[in-house]
């Protein structure tokens, strides 16, 4: 099951995969273009050694190649992992697996619905909860009936599985 090590952070969908790429693809195309236009209008400014402008937008050029250096490496690294696989294996039926979706009832009654996914693809508000967290490590690799406790900053919490999809 993925845990926190350095591995389960290349861990993704292949949904998580297609935006990173589209982000990259943003980044190389629009946002090369703009910085560029940026330093051709600086450069008419007249004196590059005083052109606050001019220095601005190479310091924004150096961000974006770093931004984009940087999820190149991401991409090349990434493992896409067939939703619904615990460990490279295929989870049983109502098992807990990075990709499912899960549902579970609280210890007040309340109930959740989270998809397990990448530390990029999370959005816990959104309701995708990172592999990583505490609570989908207490997850993965139970199943339908079973209770999975975890101690988190505010106290400890316990969900019942209800359904797993």
């Amino acid at each position: 099951m993925p845990s926190a090590s350095r591995d389960a952070a290349k861990l993704i969908t292949a949904e998580g995969l297609r935006k990173l790429n589209e982000e990259l693809a943003a980044l190389e195309d629009d946002g090369r273009r703009r910085i560029a236009e940026q330093i051709r209008t600086a450069r008419e400014w007249g004196d590059l050694s005083e052109n606050a402008e001019y220095h601005a937008a190479k310091n924004d050029q150096a961000h974006l190649e770093t931004k984009i250096r940087r999820l190149r490496e991401k991409i090349a690294a990434a493992v896409v992992v067939e939703e619904g696989s615990v460990e490279g294996g295929a989870a049983g039926a109502g098992v807990v697996a990075f990709g499912s979706s899960v549902r579970v009832r609280d210890e007040h009654g309340a109930e959740h619905e989270w998809k397990i996914v990448s530390s990029h693809e999370a959005a816990p508000a959104h309701g995708r909860l990172s592999a990583e967290s505490p609570v989908a490590v207490a997850l993965i690799g139970r199943a339908v009936g079973e209770r999975a406790s975890v101690t988190l900053p505010r106290g400890s919490r316990s969900f019942e599985i209800i359904g797993v999809s």
